[in-house]
């Protein structure tokens, strides 16, 4: 099982991502926000707002928004 250990942004919907491994996936999640969860992460200024949370090892967002690491794991490219 993967776990994201820091998350930066780069660009449009784009993160640069770090897991457990030490491996870094650069994730493009424009095409993965579909769902009223995800609708305010359109906005690009909130989209920013993704944050690591520790506790479930995934990235999130203020209205508790989140991906599961392993997915973020297997779209991300290197």
């Amino acid at each position: 099982m993967h776990y994201v250990t820091n998350v930066d942004y780069l660009s449009g919907y784009k993160l640069k991502l770090r897991f457990e491994d030490n491996s870094v996936k650069v994730v493009d999640l424009e095409p993965h926000l579909d769902g009223s969860i995800f609708e305010p992460l359109k906005n690009p200024d909130y989209f920013r707002k993704v944050t690591v949370n520790p506790d479930i090892d995934t990235i999130v967002w203020p209205n508790n928004a989140d991906f599961a690491p392993e997915f973020l794991y297997e779209i991300g490219q290197e």
